[in-house]
């Protein structure tokens, strides 16, 4: 896809994908099969331990593969996703979740997404796998 599509894809989820303004993330950077969204921990992150919750960093890395695994294109929907959480993160640190396509197939894709703080300390892994819909991404 061309830098157009590129633009007027990203701005399409920007404004249609809820999870962005809900969690408070922002889209940092989106090429073909790659993407880089990143959020700043905030109170309503926090789990009752006072970390940031699993399913705040997961939710992180499924929108980074989300914009990877369409940014083709062609729509894509999950058919799995799995996690690793390796480091707690706190209120007030940045963190970052990138999408790396590792195989893109005609039916399927699968994507490598690593979550980091603000020292590059890896905070979660996870890999997802794609079904590619012979339609269109309209944007």
């Amino acid at each position: 896809m061309g830098e157009d599509y590129l633009r007027r894809f990203r701005e399409y989820m920007e404004k249609n994908d809820r999870l962005f303004s809900l969690l408070g993330a922002k889209i940092v950077e989106v090429s073909a099969g790659y993407a880089k969204v990143a959020l700043k921990v905030q109170e309503k992150h926090l789990n009752a331990l006072n970390v940031c919750q699993g399913g705040v960093i997961f939710t992180l890395a499924d929108l980074a593969f989300a914009l990877a695994s369409n940014s083709h294109g062609k729509v894509a929907v999950a058919l799995d996703v799995s996690i690793t959480y390796l480091k707690s993160v706190l209120e007030g640190e940045d963190i970052f979740a990138e999408a790396r396509e590792i195989h893109l197939g005609n039916r399927t894709a699968t994507y490598i997404m690593t979550v980091k703080n603000s020292k590059e300390e890896i905070v979660a892994i996870a890999k997802g796998t794609v079904f590619r819909i012979e339609r269109p991404f309209n944007v």
